[in-house]
């Protein structure tokens, strides 16, 4: 998949239960946005008149418009679905980021959890360090590529993880990238921060581009803090 898209059960409400593995309050939703990469779960009411229904999945923020569509089928239907398919809501990019601030985790549900609720004062803790990831669309030796930070990566010969194990040099340097956003032209590279362990670490995403951009944070906890539409950039 290399877009987002709205998914959505004609006459039908999604009841949000999981994001990305974690419990969420459970709100209802006629349609919901789902980015690339996202993984999400949803428990639905079969208490509508027996026939069939849509289910839609309409790409979001591309043109054309392209819909995968399905049925449900209620046991003993005999109805076809009927209507206009369940379209995508308008408003684009403010509706899905409003729909996106609304998420919040579910600290009483059962279920795996990285620490106790209240067992850390996250407002009290010192960010040791700012991160600025500005993604860009950028031409490297006359090639359309993709960067963030003015750097564009390329995979190493060697495993990233593999070099750091046994201490092999030249693979990375740890100061190919920078925390913010640089000047100067960019270039390709093996892009690796080097951080400290147990440091509290503020990362700002960074978007000046006029598509929207999906990132997928793997291994660690991130707490979303804050969304913004701006002109005013790092």
């Amino acid at each position: 998949m290399a877009t987002s898209i709205n998914f959505k059960i004609q006459d039908h409400k999604l009841t949000l239960v999981e994001v990305e593995g974690g419990h969420t309050v459970q709100n209802q939703y006629d349609s919901f946005d789902i980015h690339v990469g996202q993984s999400v779960a949803f428990l639905v009411t079969l208490d509508r008149d027996v026939k069939d229904y849509y289910i839609v999945a309409s790409s979001r923020f591309v043109k054309p418009v392209l819909n995968a569509i399905s049925i449900l089928h209620y046991d003993g239907s005999t109805t076809k679905a009927v209507g206009q398919l369940p379209h995508a809501p308008a408003g684009q990019y403010p509706w899905s980021m409003r729909q996106a601030m609304a998420l919040r985790w579910n600290l009483t549900a059962n279920g795996a959890r990285p620490n106790p609720q209240g067992s850390f004062r996250y407002g009290r803790i010192h960010t040791r360090r700012t991160i600025v990831l500005a993604n860009s669309k950028e031409v490297i030796d006359g090639r359309r590529r993709y960067a963030i930070n003015k750097v564009s990566y390329v995979d190493p010969s060697t495993p990233l993880k593999l070099a750091d194990w046994l201490n092999i040099t030249g693979v990375f340097n740890l100061n190919t990238i920078q925390d913010v956003p640089p000047p100067s032209a960019a270039v390709l590279g093996v892009a690796v921060f080097g951080c400290q362990l147990h440091d509290f670490t503020e990362i700002i995403f960074q978007n000046a581009e006029n598509t929207l951009q999906s990132y997928h944070l793997d291994g660690h906890a991130f707490w979303p803090v804050a969304y913004a539409l701006t002109s005013s950039l790092l």
